[in-house]
């Protein structure tokens, strides 16, 4: 039987609130209707209303955040070849903790 390595979760729950924090940030220069509690189903683009520079600006965020550079966010971001149409906060929480 192959073992498969999870993620701890301690990895996981300490990148959550370090994330939200950043989406935060960056929601009090936008001008978004959005005013509820960012979970991890939340939807970047549809959700806080993201557009894709903004996203670039995140990754490097995260990157600074998270102290790497050359995370490779485009395993994240690109699916066959084609741009991801959004992307929930626990997609990247989970993707960052690896």
């Amino acid at each position: 039987m192959t073992q498969v390595a999870a993620i701890p979760l301690d990895t996981s729950d300490e990148m959550f609130p370090k994330i939200v924090a950043i989406l935060e940030d960056f929601l009090e220069g936008f001008d978004t209707e959005f005013d509820g509690e960012i979970t991890r189903q939340t939807k970047v683009l549809a959700d806080l209303g993201f557009e894709s520079i903004d996203i670039i600006q995140l990754v490097v965020a995260i990157e600074e955040e998270i102290g790497k550079r050359d995370v490779p966010f485009e395993k994240l971001l690109m699916n066959n070849g084609s741009y991801v149409e959004d992307l929930e906060v626990g997609q990247i929480v989970d993707f960052v903790s690896h």
